[in-house]
């Protein structure tokens, strides 16, 4: 994903003729015990059945998806970029710190690694950004310090307050991503469009601390029209018309970016959503149609980066992608007509979309 120089070689396994990086297998299983956790926890709060039903693995179920799984996965991508055996301490520290949460340990001592590991991730950056002093680098720092803020503010603040600083993360870090690799079609004003919306997503988080009526709807403002930037200038709306991988490349950032002009609208709209339906689409609509689509949308790109294998692209990849578009809609409709079934049977859909995503994405590497 990274124009950068990627890191030197980790000691490596041998599969079918193929080296795998054995170091950065080990850091992605740590994300995807993250994810496992998280989804877990997303079954709790959804009131059905779970593998491990504790309410207390239900409230950690936003960190740990977001730090945890996502945290992981991009810190390892950028790790790789630095050349420096140390720069893998942040993916560790963020793995390490979500599975503390979910099996038990005290919630100071996850909470406080997975700051750590945040803290390393900006660092990451900066050193990134001293070697190559780009704007897009400069974003993609300035969304890790909000990973850091969420997780230091989160130790003394409920998991509500902190979110929108999750979204930003989320939000900088992806646009930051398009902009570098969608540079050829956006032009020379990608740069400067990227750098006015990460400023106004960080004073929408940075104000919702202490004002979220105004800083929330700051925040929802800049999330939709990074939406419609991207919706306008991504290569999104070319590709959908080219069959096979770009099709569906194109197809989950298009659906991704709609996602988050609704959850931005909403924000908008309501400023600090207080019923529990608003909130479920800003939250859901930014992290699972939004984040989790740009995952499927780039996993082909991620993952062959990080464990040296290719990922072919397989038409049953559609499945999960349509399933978990449908399953976040049935939740919006059941979120607006008070439906808690259909809430629920959505949210079940995106729990086995990301797993069926998951089973085919390994499938296709151990069997290209």
């Amino acid at each position: 994903m990274s124009t950068l120089p990627i890191a030197p070689p980790a000691p490596r396994l041998r599969n079918q003729g193929t080296s795998i990086p054995l170091g950065r297998v080990l850091l992605l299983a740590l994300g995807g015990l993250s994810l496992l956790a998280g989804l877990n926890a997303g079954l709790v709060r959804l009131g059905v059945w779970a593998p491990i039903a504790s309410d207390r693995v239900g409230d950690l179920h936003g960190p740990v998806m977001v730090l945890g799984f996502l945290g992981t996965l991009i810190s390892l991508e950028r790790a790789q970029a630095l050349r420096n055996p140390l720069a893998y301490l942040a993916p560790a520290l963020l793995g390490v710190g979500a599975l503390a949460l979910v099996v038990g340990a005290p919630v100071l001592l996850g909470q406080l690694l997975l700051f750590e590991g945040a803290v390393a991730f900006t660092a990451v950056l900066v050193a990134l950004w001293v070697r190559a002093p780009l704007p897009l680098v400069a974003a993609q720092a300035l969304g890790a310090f909000f990973a850091a803020l969420a997780a230091g503010l989160w130790i003394r603040l409920d998991v509500v307050t902190v979110l929108p600083l999750l979204a930003v993360f989320l939000i900088i870090t992806i646009a930051a991503e398009r902009a570098e690799l969608a540079q050829l079609v956006m032009g020379t004003r990608a740069m400067p469009t990227l750098l006015l919306m990460a400023t106004l997503l960080s004073a929408g988080g940075v104000i919702g601390i202490f004002a979220p009526a105004v800083g929330l709807r700051i925040l929802g403002a800049a999330a939709l029209a990074v939406a419609l930037w991207l919706l306008r200038d991504d290569v999104g709306r070319r590709m959908i018309r080219i069959s096979g991988l770009r099709r569906f490349n194109a197809a989950a950032l298009l659906a991704g970016n709609v996602w988050l002009a609704v959850s931005g609208l909403v924000w908008l709209i309501v400023g600090q959503p207080m019923d529990r339906g608003a909130y479920d689409i800003a939250i859901h609509g930014t992290f699972l149609g939004f984040g989790l689509s740009m995952v499927m949308a780039h996993a082909p790109i991620i993952f062959p980066a990080v464990i040296g294998r290719p990922l072919p692209y397989k038409r049953a990849l559609w499945a999960p992608l349509v399933a978990l578009h449908a399953g976040l809609a049935l939740r919006v409709v059941g979120d607006l007509a008070g439906l808690d079934l259909l809430w629920r049977t959505g949210g079940i859909v995106n729990v086995a979309s990301i797993l069926l995503f998951v089973v085919i994405a390994a499938y296709s590497v151990i069997r290209p």
